[in-house]
C-alpha cells in the first residue's frame, strides 16, 4: 500500500486539462471476469486514483467480458460509438488453461494495439501474463496486490494521455491543419487558415 500512496502523491495532474471529458467523452474500463477477485483490484484502484486526479467515477463506464480474448472486440465496439476518449482493458492471462497463454496474450495485445492505431483512440492495457501462476499460492497473493498498483498506474497514464491529447483536439476543433511537435507535452504548430 505504501507504493500506491507514493504514486498518488507524486501524480497530481492539472484538473482543468480534461476538456475531453468535460465535452461529454467518457472513459471505458473493460474487465475480464476470469480471476475476477484479482483483476477487480485494478478497477477499484483505478477509480480511487482517477478521483484523486480529478476524474469523477461517473465519467467512467465499466464493462465485463468473459475472458481476456473478448476484450478487443468489446473495445472496438465501444470505440466505434464515438463516446469514449480512452479505453482501459484489464485481465489476467495465466498458463494451465485450454489455450496456450502466450497465444492468448499475444492475440489480445496485438488486437488492442491494432485497434488503437486504426481507430485513433488510446487503449491502455492492464492485461497481464505472468510466466507462471500458482493458483491458491503466493502468486495469487502477489497478483492481488500487484493489480492494485497497476490500477493506479493506469489511472495516472489515463490522465496523462488525456492531458497530452488536449492540444491536438483543440487544434483539430479550431480547424488547424498544423503538425504536432513532440516534447514533454505536445505543442501544435498552427497558423490561422
Amino acid at each position: 500500500m505504501d507504493q500506491i500512496q507514493a504514486i498518488t502523491q507524486d501524480s497530481k495532474i492539472d484538473r482543468d486539462k480534461f476538456a475531453l471529458l468535460n465535452s461529454g467523452k467518457r472513459i471505458a474500463f473493460i474487465q475480464s471476469t476470469w480471476h475476477n477477485k484479482i483483476v477487480d483490484q485494478s478497477r477499484k484502484s483505478f477509480i480511487n486514483q482517477s478521483t484523486v486526479l480529478g476524474i469523477a467515477e461517473n465519467q467512467i463506464d465499466f464493462f465485463r467480458v468473459p475472458g481476456s480474448l473478448e476484450i478487443p472486440l468489446q473495445a472496438k465496439m465501444l470505440a466505434k460509438t464515438g463516446q469514449y476518449a480512452i479505453i482501459v482493458a484489464a485481465g489476467l492471462i495465466v498458463d494451465g488453461g485450454i489455450y496456450r497463454h502466450d497465444f492468448v496474450s499475444s492475440s489480445v495485445l496485438d488486437g488492442l494495439m491494432s485497434l488503437q492505431l486504426e481507430l485513433e483512440i488510446p487503449i491502455l492495457s492492464l492485461v497481464l501474463t505472468p510466466q507462471h501462476f500458482d493458483q491458491g499460492g503466493t502468486d495469487e497473493k502477489f497478483f492481488f496486490e500487484h493489480f492494485k498498483i497497476k490500477g493506479v498506474e493506469a489511472a495516472n497514464a489515463c490522465a496523462m494521455t488525456l492531458k497530452n491529447l488536449q492540444p491536438l483536439v483543440l487544434a483539430k476543433q479550431s480547424g488547424c491543419s498544423g503538425t504536432a511537435r513532440h516534447h514533454l507535452w505536445p505543442v501544435v504548430d498552427c497558423e490561422p487558415t
